[in-house]
């Protein structure tokens, strides 16, 4: 989803509230009509959760910015809508515990009636179960765990959601690693031709999960895991694993993680030591900008250690109308998007089309505003026109696009590059 290098369709939807008139207009549809002619308007806020600071701020600035735009050119008549932000990061590195923290937050203002974000899925372990409780939707836009939303390794989901079990209060707009990994394992074994596979992950939720996948699929395709290890993200030198790897010569290094876990820097110590030739491939946790982004993969890893480097991310590339959202986003920003500023833009757009659509009968009681957006969002009847496309949620809060799109670097741009796409509802792996 590189929407920094092809843009991406911005319809701006003007949302218009239903005509009402008489006493039967409900107080929200009435506002409506008051805010289109000027009057009052309820003031309403989307709480942005995304970690803003540090190395994780290549992630999480231009998705907030994503969510930003979205606020700026869509509007709900009747509504003034603005953001509470909150940052996740500790000492520059997602903290769920700080996410959890953030979520209540959120959650003890009653105008805040929808949450975009976290960004990572431990984080989103964290911030489910507060959600819940409090009937607060969310919406992520890149996590990928799929324990999140549907039984994983024999574990439910509604362990996530102790207070109201039946209730959903959490949807995404990425799609999941059990195809994220298996596209991984699609580049290492049917593009990069790899026979043999080295695979790390970082210990934590997304990143060992996602390395799980990978080394199912590359061997269930052909290939062999030679060695397999988890790396904490702690980890300062990585000396010691570059040199067992070594004396191995797998066709391919896979890493499931993010780039602060330190997985630039190993790829840079595997260029120290002439290992640059072998294909190294990692998920959307190192997809986080080109190689003047500061703190990126691509940056940290440096020129040799950029080379022969494929990364996924759980979205789609081709979407409709490409261009518009680098335009009006660079306008606004000043910059180019990121990878995920135009999942932020379409969570944006799910809220605001849900606004819309629960106004005139909700009311304008906050507490039933937040209950009627959070059950129109769950609903899997319901379907979004968005930047990404159109797409609804199920029934357990997944998006029905099931696509991954596949990068490689380019020496040229010293960037990402677009390599393809894969539709895994149209055409599945195996």
């Amino acid at each position: 989803m590189k929407y920094a290098r092809v843009g991406a369709s911005l319809a701006v939807i003007a949302v218009v509230a239903s005509a009402c008139s008489g006493s039967t207009a409900s107080p929200a549809a009435s506002a409506a009509a008051s805010g289109a002619a000027g009057g009052a308007a309820i003031n309403v806020k989307v709480g942005i959760e995304l970690p803003m600071s540090g190395g994780e701020a290549p992630n999480g600035v231009p998705t907030a910015n994503g969510v930003a735009l979205a606020i700026d050119q869509v509007k709900v008549p009747g509504f003034n809508v603005t953001i509470s932000q909150q940052d996740d990061a500790v000492n520059g590195v997602h903290n769920p515990q700080q996410g959890a923290k953030n979520m209540q937050t959120l959650a003890n203002d009653p105008t805040v009636l929808f949450v975009v974000g976290p960004f990572n899925s431990n984080v989103g372990q964290a911030e489910i179960p507060v959600g819940n409780a409090a009937g607060l939707m969310q919406c992520s836009p890149a996590n990928t765990y799929p324990g999140l939303t549907k039984e994983w390794g024999g574990v439910s989901p509604t362990t996530l959601r102790p207070t109201h079990p039946d209730k959903i209060a959490y949807v995404r707009v990425a799609t999941t690693d059990d195809l994220q990994g298996a596209a991984g394992a699609d580049i290492a074994f049917n593009i990069a031709k790899a026979k043999t596979a080295y695979v790390a992950d970082d210990t934590q939720t997304y990143g060992k999960g996602l390395a799980d996948v990978f080394a199912t699929d590359f061997a269930k395709l052909g290939g062999t895991v030679a060695k397999r290890d988890s790396i904490p993200g702690s980890t300062t030198d990585f000396t010691s694993y570059v040199t067992a790897l070594k004396s191995f010569n797998p066709d391919y290094v896979y890493y499931g993680g993010v780039t602060t876990s330190g997985i630039g820097l190993f790829r840079k110590q595997m260029a120290q030591q002439g290992l640059q030739t072998i294909p190294f491939g990692g998920g959307d946790g190192i997809s986080d900008g080109s190689a003047a982004t500061k703190s990126s993969f691509l940056q940290i890893a440096g020129p040799a250690g950029d080379q022969n480097t494929y990364s996924t991310v759980a979205a789609t590339h081709d979407i409709p109308n490409p261009g518009a959202l680098q335009a009006a986003y660079k306008a606004k920003f000043g910059t180019d998007p990121g990878a995920y500023s135009a999942a932020g833009y379409a969570c944006t757009q799910v809220f605001l089309q849900a606004l819309q659509a629960v106004a005139a009968s909700a009311g304008s009681d906050l507490a039933t505003l937040r209950e009627a957006v959070r059950a129109y969002v769950a609903d899997p009847s319901h379907s979004y026109d968005t930047v990404l496309g159109k797409f609804s949620f199920d029934a357990n809060g997944d998006t029905t696009q099931h696509i991954i799109s596949y990068y490689g670097y380019d020496a040229t741009t010293q960037d990402w590059k677009f390599l393809q796409q894969r539709d895994f509802t149209a055409k599945p792996l195996f």
